[in-house]
């Protein structure tokens, strides 16, 4: 549930809008209540389908990116290494993904135990 309030700030008009949702986590389900603010005019069902496609991004790439190649605990850290790292894990995700994979773990197993598979997989690429 996404409520809308107007928050006046210099001249402009900006919305600020409390969002609730229900989390489930290890079998408990909570409420949560975040804010989110937009300079947008827009209404609850619009800021509703950002959020959402933003937690699509978040879950389909980032959390894939943190808790499978534990992005986080990386030391790569200096120059342009860490962009070219996530680059490359993109990469990976894309293409384990276009192959039809819906687990990146399931999948990372599965072509470490056969190298052959993930050459195959980047020339078809």
């Amino acid at each position: 549930m996404i409520t809308i309030g107007a928050l006046h700030t210099q001249g402009d008009t900006a919305q600020v809008a409390q969002l609730r949702r229900t989390v489930t986590r290890k079998g408990k389900k909570t409420v949560e209540v975040v804010y989110l603010t937009t300079s947008s005019d827009a209404d609850p069902a619009i800021l509703a389908a950002w959020v959402q496609g933003h937690w699509k991004i978040e879950n389909k790439l980032h959390w894939v990116r943190d808790v499978t190649y534990q992005e986080d605990k990386s030391l790569v850290r200096t120059g342009n290494t860490p962009r070219v790292m996530a680059t490359l894990r993109n990469l990976a995700i894309s293409l384990l993904r276009l192959d039809g994979h819906t687990s990146i773990a399931a999948a990372n197993r599965r072509h470490a135990r056969d190298p052959q598979r993930t050459l195959k997989l980047l020339q078809a690429a």
